[in-house]
């Protein structure tokens, strides 16, 4: 029999959720990096094998919303409750089960196999994962517990294998070639706002969005043409920097993420603009993909 189903990785921010659907798929899909609330949208990473499709959703971290957009992106992460044959709750050894309670009772409430996740437990010890685990045990008892350490692969192949015992019988949901339900352009919107929160401060990558305006593809190269999108005049003159050079600085790594991830030559144009409080803007947010009533 042919088995396939949608699992749904959960969490607060910053617990290492994109690092392990990374893994898991076994593609580099949802950007990681070391800063919260990377992760905007809910982003599907397809395995596959003979036997089997699993299609894994990356989600943004659980938090409680402070503008529209946090609002947006709490909304992907509801919806991983609604659709999934398997949820997997992603925390870590720092956290504990209550830093959430809201988002954590709706989890409570399922009925389908929940398997929680404790990452990054190379930075602890064995008594103190004890406590952990008795604690999750406690907070969701019909849960399955997995220590793990995604940066160092440790006991991710047996979650997966896990996965595959609780996946239901059924036909692929999409083409056996298929490893994403996303768009190129979306890669580059991602890659290039990883850059963006690896080379700028505090809340100048959180003002930002990109996006693509036109994508040109040929045999040999693709020219691609983006705007970066931000909330003020000043953010404006920070992304650019001084005589341009943090603007080029984004773009030459970004092309070179890029010509990685598509196997080609790249020319990026880049360019910034000003959208005045778009996090806060429905018309903005629409427009920029995270209106979720389409």
């Amino acid at each position: 029999m042919h088995k396939s189903g949608f699992v749904n990785i959960v969490g607060n921010p910053n617990v290492g959720k994109s690092t392990l659907m990374n893994l898991l798929v076994g593609e580099r899909i949802s950007i990681a990096t070391f800063k919260a609330q990377t992760t905007r949208h809910r982003i599907m990473g397809i395995l596959n094998t003979p036997e089997m499709q699993i299609c894994f959703s990356d989600t943004p971290g659980v938090l409680k919303p402070n503008y529209k957009l946090q609002e947006s992106m709490l909304q992907f992460s509801e919806s991983a409750l609604v659709d999934a044959d398997v949820l997997l709750y992603v925390t870590d050894m720092v956290e504990t089960p209550d830093k959430n309670s809201d988002f954590l009772e709706k989890v409570a409430k399922l009925k389908i196999p929940i398997l929680v996740l404790i990452n990054k437990i190379d930075l602890s010890d064995q008594q103190a994962l004890e406590t952990k685990v008795a604690l999750w045990n406690e907070a969701l008892p019909q849960a399955e517990v997995f220590p793990i350490s995604a940066l160092h692969r440790f006991n991710v192949d047996n979650v997966l294998h896990r996965i595959q015992e609780l996946l239901p019988d059924g036909p692929a949901y999409f083409d056996k070639d298929q490893w994403t339900d996303k768009p190129a352009r979306f890669f580059v919107t991602e890659i290039i706002r990883e850059k963006i929160l690896l080379y700028y401060d505090k809340e100048i990558p959180y003002a930002c969005e990109v996006v693509v305006e036109s994508f040109k593809e040929s045999e040999r190269n693709i020219h691609i043409s983006c705007v970066i999108y931000v909330e003020r005049e000043s953010q404006k003159g920070i992304i650019i920097g001084h005589q341009g050079v943090a603007l080029k600085r984004v773009s030459t790594e970004a092309r070179k993420s890029l010509e990685r991830f598509f196997g080609k030559s790249i020319y990026l144009d880049t360019f910034v603009k000003v959208d005045k409080d778009w996090r806060n803007s429905d018309r903005s947010l629409r427009q920029y993909g995270y209106d979720q009533r389409d």
